[in-house]
């Protein structure tokens, strides 16, 4: 039981913001491309593959990411308690429990068409590096924005197999969200990394915050109008866009605050909130269109 409480804290498996986060872009993918004319039974099963695989790279890339910054979380408050950082598990067996992971994602993997495989396997250099970029560049969230809506090419390549503008559209507005929620959460931590040197857009931008934050949320609410636009979303889309804009700015920009480290977090984890409202109007778009 201590080693499945280990295992359990170590892949974060109590804390679902990350692996929501992680799966919100890949059901939009699928949302976007599915005909919901037809059978909805093939759109659910693929929508429980992604949530599985979700929570199974998020797992993964959370050892990964423990093993590579051990020494760096060893000296931060908030991750000294890590089991990797404080030892409490091993680098090897580590490694061992992402291997096995990865290797149950394969599984999931393998149900979906063949350029969808490939194209998530040429993803995997990404996810494993992220933890690098914090220490050779200032925008280590965009990186990880990258990495963690790649899953909204893979939702829609699963139903068209093929690459549309729509989707990539999405994808370039769901990085600035990403690079968005991330930077209020690197917050939490920002008087341990400069102590360290850890580099992070928190750090960059921590001297105007609020017109940083505005900026990345701006360009997300105009890809998913441009995209509705794009697929002839009818009234729901703009019913969307009034919804993120009181979320983002009325909500996450104007109450933010960076000396309220609480609040910061609070902030963040309402980003659930927001892949699930931009789920239901594609849907909601996309059956009005």
């Amino acid at each position: 039981m201590n080693q499945l409480n280990l295992f359990i804290e170590l892949t974060r498996l109590k804390k679902p913001i990350g692996f929501m986060l992680l799966f919100w872009p890949c059901a939009w993918g699928l949302t976007l491309a599915y005909d919901f004319s037809g059978d909805k039974e093939l759109y659910f099963f693929y929508l429980s593959l992604f949530f599985l695989g979700s929570i199974l790279m998020r797992s993964a890339g959370c050892i990964i990411n423990d093993i590579v910054d051990k020494k760096i979380d060893q000296k931060v408050l908030r991750t000294k308690n890590r089991p990797i950082a404080s030892d409490k598990i091993s680098i090897k067996l580590g490694f061992f429990y992402a291997a096995c992971l990865c290797f149950i994602a394969l599984l999931v993997l393998i149900n979906f068409n063949r350029f969808t495989i490939v194209l998530a396997l040429c993803s995997m250099p990404f996810a494993f590096t992220y933890p690098l970029m914090k220490r050779i560049t200032y925008w280590p969230q965009l990186f990880l924005g990258i990495t963690f809506n790649y899953g909204l090419i893979l939702g829609w390549t699963s139903i068209e197999n093929e690459i549309h503008i729509a989707p990539l559209v999405l994808y370039f507005g769901a990085i600035f969200w990403t690079l968005g929620y991330d930077t209020i959460y690197g917050y939490q931590d920002i008087t341990d990394d400069e102590i360290i040197g850890v580099k992070s857009t928190s750090i960059k931008f921590k001297h105007n915050p609020k017109n940083f934050l505005f900026m990345c949320y701006l360009i997300t609410i105009l890809s998913f109008l441009i995209v509705g636009l794009i697929l002839n979303f009818n009234y729901f889309l703009y019913l969307g866009i009034i919804c993120l804009f009181f979320h983002f700015f009325i909500y996450q920009v104007y109450s933010f605050n960076l000396q309220n480290i609480d609040k910061c977090f609070i902030l963040f984890k309402s980003n659930n909130l927001i892949g699930f409202l931009i789920l239901i109007f594609i849907y909601l778009g996309k059956l009005s269109a």
